[in-house]
């Protein structure tokens, strides 16, 4: 959650200072109007990047703990057919 709320926290940041350069920097009206529109696609698509990377870790992780919960109840379960027998 941490490490999430950073990348977004950066990435915004990156945003920002980069729209500000270019509001800030003398050029014709016409000229700011295309890079503010460039460095927003450029932002948009560091974002997406970031949250897709996000998400696939997540993915990841999630299937990562569904399959050792798995391989444990199926240990779990043998146990308990064992017991059983002997029972």
């Amino acid at each position: 959650m941490k490490t999430r709320n950073t990348v977004l926290g950066l990435l915004a940041g990156i945003a920002v200072g980069a729209t500000l350069g270019v509001l800030l920097a003398p050029d014709k009206g016409e000229n700011t109007r295309k890079k503010i529109i460039g460095k927003s696609k450029e932002a948009k698509d560091k974002l997406k990047k970031g949250f897709d990377d996000f998400l696939d870790t997540v993915s990841d992780k999630y299937s990562s703990i569904k399959e050792d919960g798995e391989e444990l109840l199926n240990g779990v379960k043998e146990e308990a057919k064992e017991k059983m027998k002997k029972a």
